[in-house]
Parts: C-alpha cells; sequence; structure tokens
C-alpha cells in the first residue's frame, strides 16, 4: 500500500479535518483515506458510472410500457386530502 506525504496544510482545513475525523471517530489519516474514497474515483468506478450513465440514456429513449391515460401525482394529492 501507498504512503502519501502532504505538506503545508492550512491550519484552518487540518483543523476542520481533525474535527471531523473526531466526529466520525477515526483518525485524521482514516478520515483523509475516506474522503479521497468517497471524492477521488477509481478507474473501475469511472467505468462503472460510465455503464450506469449509458444505462440511463437507454432507459430514456425507450417508449413507456403502458400507454393510457393517468391520474397526475397533483391530482392523486388532492384526492387523498379530499378523503
Amino acid at each position: 500500500m501507498a504512503t502519501l506525504y502532504v505538506e503545508n496544510v492550512p491550519d484552518d482545513l487540518y483543523e476542520a479535518l481533525r474535527k471531523r475525523a473526531k466526529q466520525n471517530s477515526k483518525s485524521i489519516a482514516g478520515e483523509v483515506i475516506s474522503l479521497l474514497k468517497r471524492d477521488v474515483p477509481t478507474e473501475a468506478e469511472i467505468k462503472r458510472r460510465l455503464r450506469l450513465y449509458k444505462k440511463v440514456l437507454d432507459l430514456q429513449g425507450r417508449p413507456p410500457l403502458t400507454t393510457g391515460p393517468f391520474t397526475s401525482v397533483e391530482e392523486m394529492i388532492r384526492e387523498d386530502r379530499e378523503r
């Protein structure tokens, strides 16, 4: 596993990171790793997101499975309130 050293971290940023780590019951290093995992996607994650994006585009392009007049969401809410 690689080691990462970061120099010249601004004091206010370090303090915010320290507080966040404490709130999450982690060390500062553990919190940094969590943040990096969340915000820096790996190549595999980028591919997964791309597959998902393509699937969404495919689904958007398909016609609805059923046709016919359906009650709008607003009408359904009004009917429910009137009960």
